[in-house]
This record gives C-alpha cells, structure tokens and sequence, in this order.
C-alpha cells in the first residue's frame, strides 16, 4: 500500500510540474526577437522575464507576435501589449492586471478565468474572443 501511494505521488509530481512548463527555448525567442508565434509559454512569469529597461515593473512586448501562442497561466501583469498580435493565444487563467491590451488583436483569443482587472483594452479587436466569464464576444469583427 506505501508503495502504490508513493508511486501515485511520483507520478502526480512529474504530470504537474511538466503540465505547466514553458519552453525555455521559445522565451529566449520572444525575449531576442519579440516575436513567438506557436510558442509555449505555459506558466511564464513574462513580468519578470522580460523587462523594458525604462519601466522595472512592467514587460515590454510592445506589438509582439504571440499569434496562436500558449500563455495559459502566464503572468503579464503590467505587461505592455499594445498592439500585439495574440490571436488564438491561449490565456487561460493568465494574470492579465494592469496589462496595456491597446489595438491588440485578440481575434479567436481563449482568456477564461484570465485576470484584466484594470486592463486597458481599448481599441482591441475582440472577434470570437473567449472573456474570463466565459462569454464570447464579437466586436471589431
């Protein structure tokens, strides 16, 4: 009986810590070039990774394409997403606080359970986009 439930444990640990992992590769890539179309971002803290030197506490992905890029969990909080091309990102659960989302494309975007609390999302193209609530909305298409 110890074993079995020691051997459950192990194997829970393992699927957790793998089920949330970013490709440190596909980082490296965003952080060179601005740019991660399909990338796996799972779980990245992009806050503290990638940081504009003028702002300490925000990252700066200023027009970044992140077309069909797995962010589901990241945390983007203050992140500068003005005008960045997420669509088909996957957000799901991802801390969005205080990001600037201005005249970003969000066409397709899934962000249930995402945090935009005090997000700016002006001028952002919301077509058969998925909201925290689960709702979909279709403006700007």
């Amino acid at each position: 009986m110890k074993l079995t439930l020691t051997a459950l444990t192990v194997a829970a640990t393992m699927f957790a810590s793998s089920a949330s992992a970013f490709d440190p590769d596909d980082l490296q890539k965003l952080k060179d070039s601005n740019e991660c179309a399909e990338c796996n971002l799972e779980g990245a803290d992009l806050m503290g990774a990638i940081l504009d030197s003028a702002d300490l506490y925000s990252a700066n992905l200023y027009s970044a394409n992140l077309f069909m890029a797995d962010l589901n969990g990241a945390n983007l909080m203050g992140a500068n997403l003005m005008g960045a091309s997420l669509e088909g990102a996957k957000l799901l659960g991802a801390n969005l606080d205080s990001a600037d989302l201005r005249n970003a494309d969000l066409y397709g975007a899934n962000l249930r359970n995402a945090n935009l609390n005090s997000a700016t999302m002006k001028g952002a193209i919301l077509c058969n986009t998925i909201m925290p609530d689960g709702s979909v909305i279709d403006s700007g298409c």
